[in-house]
């Protein structure tokens, strides 16, 4: 017996508008222990065919048309001949198609301050759908230059934040489709209002404070689309019928600084408000125009777990200070009692509070992270739309806390979470929370650095050693299909990629033609293949596939360019900048961190360059592969040649610069690489079993340890409350990741100093969680032998005095489980199996089995 447990188009299992003209199509099976499929056929409107993959097939039928509904139908017979099916739908979208409306803007508005944002407009437009007909099916069709949102009759339109999303606004644009069908069908008089705030296109962004990147003003490109029941259409688009007024209830929205509402000036359902000055709007045309406007295909950031304080306290002053109990990224909501007309409530947001109880937001550096909010009479509820905060802690200010109730609003980009891990370690727990609200605030529209200070940037070298573990925990593929897209569309034209994607109004080094940043220009390699192992979906490869060989061929040039000999493999660009072994707890200051980059620069070299033949090989470009797998030997070769003293000891030891070349197989043979994995073993013990690496070898320091002989001292590095190390923040309290490992010392206060980072520390910061993926691979023992899972390991690593753990990842085939526990000197693990798919189960004791779908108990002696 069959079952369909998912069906979807485009990752979506409802809600889908697309416009790629060949959709593509998922589903998931479970079964009977002797279930078996005889045939699969999926329908697509009138188009029918029998997909040979369950990932991402793609329609192959008649030319789809634009603003359509096409209903899709899949039915699987089993061997028995019995069938079952299961249905969707998804909409197109314009598919290139003009717009019925234009640009729109207040003409008389000119924005030339520096370092703030606009002020927010907004528009209106009355509308009425045909007197005497039938409204069957109405879109709202919208996009901006800044960030919207849109309201009918009063009502917010969607549940979404931040649209139209962050993009290279240069090259691609987002708009999204909204169905307000059931508003319209009443017939009658409605009121459309959208307000569009600076957001990253015109407001401040980055940490110089840069505004008015991507436009000089907001704009607006909407259009309204009303089918009738007898055939006619009707479309209202955006134009000089409109009206504009900048004197709306958002008086300020900022990224950084926050928002200021004045509800005193709300619109009414009419879009009526007292005071308000509306005119005609002008077209506009921004000064960048996008190469390309697509329907929606990222993963859009939306409300999701809510906070009830776990304290309140009163300073003397009267200010409120509320603890939520967790680090997260998102708003607050305030209902409010017996206010009166125009009293403020002033909320400030920080991650820390000092030693004397007030908010720590030095380190906030020049947000102001400050939600203001001026009350009408009696009882109300605000919370902010055109910003966010990364805070665990508020400060209230005018207001007494019998008249307030506070809610804290957790918001992310919309992720399926697949995968979790636990085990007999309430530490280790712990960490793993860490590490998923760490990611759960930092995957926001784009993969950012931190939500709370004057940053909030798409650094790639995050991303980059996170990916792996952001695919367990996470159904990446919306999200970095489109952080990808503009990976692609930044791309230098000598190869290198920009450390942060967007650019958006970042410089140096990320404007300079020739720069290829190791480790950070990675993530164009590391990303895609990170998500295609995961996922399973090769057309990320065949998407990224040109750009990865651009940056890999721009690498290879910068590391021979004045080289001879071995040392044409030694990446030590001679462009100023490196980021190296970047936040090395083992050295204080940041040029040191940066001094190490010929290590990692080399490393990196062979890294991108081994990847990047094993996605040749998956493309079935061979002569590529051999390319790329002799580039990665030849990099090692020199790597060891130059570092080390050919017998497994580096010339200058550090602990990066064994992790790497270690994980990534760099030394030649067995008995150099035990000599080597011995000699970071001993610098791991001499350092109290301390972490001693940076971004580039955090994510593999376990790894090189534990799949080279030496689990012991990888267990206990793991373990290890001392700073620097992971659980040294679960003890202090920490419930995300650091930035720093020596974010607060052993009495709460942050002791770093002049480092040249700028009072660089972040409470919210998920590159060093980059360990989950130990968690996943070595202790539940959970990996892929073939990409999405239709292969896997099996393979628990006992040590740490881990008595159990529960791991499971939902994969393109089904879950995916391993439970295992150890009773006296027996070991018992019971392994969850998907339809369809194979696993390889090593036990403790050496034996190994292939088990098929179903649950399945096995035990061994210890």
């Amino acid at each position: 017996m069959l079952t369909i447990d998912r069906l979807t188009v485009e990752n979506l299992e409802h809600g889908c508008v697309t416009d790629n003209p060949k959709p593509r199509f998922s589903y998931t099976l479970s079964g009977t222990a002797d279930a078996a499929v005889r045939d699969v056929t999926l329908t697509v409107g009138e188009w029918s065919c029998h997909p040979d993959t369950q990932i991402a097939y793609p329609y192959d039928g008649p030319a789809l048309k634009p603003f359509a509904t096409y209903p899709v139908e899949l039915s699987v017979t089993d061997e028995q001949g019995v069938t079952v099916s299961a249905t969707t739908s998804f909409e197109t979208g314009r598919f290139g198609e003009a717009w019925a409306g234009s640009w729109i803007t207040d003409g008389d508005y000119r924005f030339t301050d520096k370092k703030i944002s606009p002020k927010p407009m907004s528009f209106r437009r009355t509308v009425a759908p045909a007197d005497g007909k039938t409204v069957v099916r109405a879109r709202l069709i919208a996009t901006a230059m800044g960030v919207y949102e849109f309201a009918l009759d009063g009502r917010k339109v969607g549940d979404r934040y931040f649209a139209p999303g962050f993009t290279s606004y240069k090259t691609n644009l987002q708009y999204q489709t909204y169905d307000v069908t059931e508003q319209l069908a009443d017939g009658g008089e409605h009121t459309l209002i959208a307000t569009v705030a600076g957001g990253w296109a015109v407001g401040s962004f980055v940490f110089t404070r840069v505004n008015r990147v991507t436009a000089d003003r907001q704009a607006l490109l909407a259009e309204l689309r009303i089918d009738y029941a007898d055939g006619t259409s009707e479309v209202i688009g955006t134009d000089a019928d409109w009206d504009v007024t900048m004197d709306g209830p958002v008086e300020m929205a900022d990224l950084y600084d926050g928002e200021t509402y004045d509800a005193t000036k709300a619109f009414g359902a009419d879009g009526n408000a007292g005071g308000t000055r509306w005119r005609k709007a002008a077209i506009e045309r921004p000064k960048t125009e996008p190469k390309r406007i697509e329907a929606d295909y990222g993963a859009p950031v939306r409300e999701h777990e809510t906070f009830e304080p776990v304290s309140c306290k009163r300073r003397a002053d009267g200010e409120l200070i509320y603890d939520f109990g967790q680090n997260f990224a998102g708003v607050v909501r305030l209902e409010i009692a017996g206010a009166s007309a125009g009293q403020v409530v002033t909320v400030r947001h920080a991650e820390i509070l000092n030693p004397d109880g007030t908010l720590n937001t030095t380190f906030l550096r020049t947000a102001k992270a400050t939600a203001t909010y001026t009350c009408t009479a009696g009882d109300q509820t605000y919370a902010p739309r055109f910003t966010y905060m990364g805070f665990r802690y508020i400060a209230v200010r005018g207001i007494e806390a019998k008249q307030l109730k506070v809610t804290g609003v957790a918001l992310y980009s919309e992720l399926t979470r697949t995968g979790d891990f636990a085990c007999s370690d309430e530490r280790l727990n712990q960490l793993q929370s860490n590490i998923v609200w760490g990611a759960k605030s930092n995957l926001f529209d784009i993969p950012t650095d931190c939500p709370q200070r004057d940053e909030r940037m798409g650094w790639t070298g995050d991303i980059a050693v996170f990916a792996p573990t952001a695919c367990y925990d996470f159904d990446m593929s919306r999200f970095l299909d489109k952080w990808l897209r503009d990976v692609k569309a930044e791309q230098l034209p000598t190869g290198g990629i920009p450390n942060t994607v967007p650019v958006q109004g970042y410089g140096f080094p990320a404007t300079m033609p020739e720069m290829a940043i190791a480790w950070w220009g990675d993530a164009v390699v590391l990303v895609p293949w990170a998500e295609y192992r995961a996922r399973g979906d090769r057309s990320v490869l065949e998407r990224m596939y040109e750009p990865m060989k651009k940056y890999v061929n721009a690498c290879r040039f910068w590391a021979g360019l004045f080289g001879f000999g071995k040392h044409r493999y030694i990446w030590w660009m001679p462009t100023p900048f490196q980021f190296g072994d970047w936040v090395a707890p083992d050295v204080p200051k940041m040029q040191q961190w940066q001094a190490r980059g010929k290590w990692t620069g080399t490393a990196s070299l062979n890294n991108t360059a081994r990847t990047l033949a094993q996605v040749a090989r998956v493309l079935g470009h061979d002569d590529d592969a051999r390319e790329y797998d002799e580039l990665a030997d030849r990099v090692a070769d020199a790597y060891v040649s130059v570092f080390t003293d050919g017998n497994g000891k580096l010339n200058d030891e550090f602990q990066t610069a064994y992790v790497l070349p270690l994980h990534l197989g760099m030394f030649p043979d067995a008995a150099t690489r035990d000599k080597a994995v011995n000699n970071l073993a001993a610098l791991v013990e001499s350092n109290g079993y301390k972490i001693g690496t940076g971004f580039p070898g955090t994510p593999y320091i376990l790894f090189a340890l534990a799949d080279n002989g030496r689990p012991d001292v990888a267990f206990r590095m793991l373990a290890n409350e001392q700073c620097p190390s992971w659980l040294y923040e679960v003890k202090m309290g920490a419930t995300t990741i650091w930035e720093r490992w020596d974010g607060l010392d052993e009495h709460g206060e942050c002791p770093i100093g002049d480092d040249g980072t700028d009072l660089m520390i972040s409470y919210n910061h998920y590159a060093s969680g980059a360990v989950g993926a130990f968690l996943y691979q070595r202790v539940a023992g959970i990996e892929p032998i073939e990409a999405g899972y239709r292969k896997f390991h099996v393979k628990p690593l006992l040590g740490g005095g881990i008595t159990w753990a529960n791991g499971h990842v939902d994969t393109p085939y089904g879950r995916v489980g391993s439970a295992w526990s150890i009773t006296g000197k027996r070991f018992d693990i019971t392994v969850d199996v998907p339809f369809g798919t194979v696993c390889e189960l090593t036990l403790p004791d050496g034996r190994t089995q292939e088990l098929t779908h179903g649950s399945h108990t096995v035990t061994c002696e210890l």
